[in-house]
């Protein structure tokens, strides 16, 4: 991890003005204190236990805190198994490619070994993606309980896609109320990870439906993906989203937007809005990337969450008590 990470290390004091836009609605800091003390270090330490092994487990566990978010809110609906009856949400296609559910089962287990009953699967989504950055911190609240429904189809509907224009992505974090900046702020996290070529090949070999190329994708970098991606039938190789940092938080992802080297149509399309557009050159700041990340996040991790007596605290992630 590069030495800005340090810079994430942050408190409510670090957010500023930025603090009273990014409260966690009906959730609160160090929730599980009395009913499960060591809750956060057992998560913590499963986590980079982990992670020293497998640098890529961030962005798995970002993405994964991210699609449990979008459906339903953050109600680790993602981490349901499908049924007899059900298509759940983690076979539905856009999260075929999520991965880590073995480790959240694993934490769940410890977790219910010493506080049966106590954390949610969804506080541990959150609290995953945040460990997963070893030198990095950003707040989670915690309070958050668990859905009970999880429907492959809403995971369609609801996660924006890849291919999506900058209108269909600001109407899609909208409805999450998530500002352009939030959007804007968020794709930032695609600095770190790999994309699948099926998600962007048809911006090489056929944007248009006439074997074209997207003219919004710099030349040069096409001819690289072309390299990797060698036809649109290429449904298994991977490319780093931000080559040369895929395995660094850093704000890197706005400079290679503004070489147009964003990987994904939703990428590029950020440049096609003038207020998003200005929002990635503040992002060029490194300092107010992170912090402006710890807060949108946060706003993320609040969105949908049930709390109090909604929904419940599943004894085993993957299935409904």
């Amino acid at each position: 991890m590069k030495s800005s990470l340090n810079l994430l290390v942050i408190t409510i004091v670090a957010f500023g003005v930025l603090q009273g836009s990014c409260q966690g609605d009906g959730l609160r800091k160090n929730f599980y204190e009395k009913s499960c003390p060591p809750a956060e270090e057992i998560v913590k330490n499963i986590i980079w236990k982990h992670v020293a092994t497998n640098a890529s487990l961030p962005a798995k566990f970002l993405r994964m805190h991210f699609h449990d978010c979008f459906v339903r809110g953050c109600d680790g609906s993602v981490l349901i198994d499908s049924t007899a009856n059900n298509i759940a949400e983690k076979d539905a296609i856009p999260n075929l490619s999520l991965a880590g559910f073995d480790i959240i089962d694993e934490i769940k287990t410890q977790l219910e070994k010493t506080c049966p009953a106590k954390v949610s699967c969804a506080d541990i989504v959150a609290l995953a993606a945040r460990d997963s950055f070893k030198e990095s911190k950003w707040e989670v609240l915690t309070g958050r309980r668990d859905g009970t429904i999880s429907l492959a189809s809403e995971a369609l509907t609801n996660l924006p896609s890849p291919f999506f224009n900058f209108n269909s992505l600001q109407q899609s974090f909208a409805s999450k109320s998530l500002s352009v900046r939030d959007l804007v702020v968020l794709s930032g996290a695609h600095t770190i990870g790999v994309g699948h070529c099926a998600f962007f090949s048809n911006r090489l070999y056929n944007f248009t439906g006439k074997g074209d190329e997207d003219p919004s994708l710099n030349p040069t970098y096409a001819a690289f993906l072309k390299t990797q991606c060698k036809s649109l039938s290429d449904t298994t190789t991977t490319v780093p989203m931000d080559p040369g940092s895929s395995l660094n938080f850093d704000n890197h992802y706005f400079a290679i937007l503004k070489l147009k080297e964003g990987l994904f149509q939703s990428d590029a399309a950020l440049l096609t809005s003038n207020d998003a557009s200005n929002v990635i050159d503040d992002l060029l700041d490194s300092k107010k990337f992170f912090d402006e990340f710890a807060c949108s996040i946060k706003k993320l991790g609040a969105v949908g969450v049930l709390t109090g007596a909604s929904g419940e605290i599943r004894k085993k992630c993957s299935v409904v008590n």
